[in-house]
């Protein structure tokens, strides 16, 4: 039975604002127990945080964490799918673009929630998730 987006995904997702520093995300990563935070200007998704982010773009950028607003190292050009849509097709995308979760919008593009790769592992799509895991963690070839 095809399932819906809605079904699967995680609902009240934390955010951070543009504005706030890189300590401030992660401070809120580890309190949350999360490695990804959606950025948000109201309930509109401007990119993505991650603690990889915080690492490899500020950190080992010698950037300081207290004074770096997150919109200085976050991902832009994030990965979305609608609410509505059929968990297969996602994780289909999921399979093509090699990523592990997409931010979930209603049809006006608010922010309802994330989906991460592990949530679609159902009875019926849990080879397959484990498949794409697989070709998301190998290194990409240059």
């Amino acid at each position: 039975m095809a399932r819906l987006i809605r079904e699967v995904m995680t609902r009240n997702v934390e955010v951070i604002g543009p504005n706030d520093t890189v300590r401030e995300a992660a401070r809120k990563m580890r309190d949350l127990d999360v490695g990804p935070l959606p950025i948000c200007d109201g309930k509109r998704v401007q990119g993505m945080i991650t603690d990889r982010d915080i690492v490899v773009r500020a950190i080992a950028e010698d950037m300081d964490p207290v004074r770096t607003p997150v919109s200085a190292i976050m991902s832009k050009g994030i990965q979305y799918c609608f609410e509505d849509d059929q968990a297969e097709d996602v994780l289909e995308r999921m399979e093509e673009l090699q990523v592990r979760r997409f931010i979930v919008v209603d049809r006006d593009k608010k922010l309802v929630g994330i989906v991460a790769l592990g949530d679609l592992a159902g009875e019926e799509s849990g080879h397959r998730v484990g498949k794409a895991l697989e070709g998301i963690s190998e290194p990409a070839s240059h």
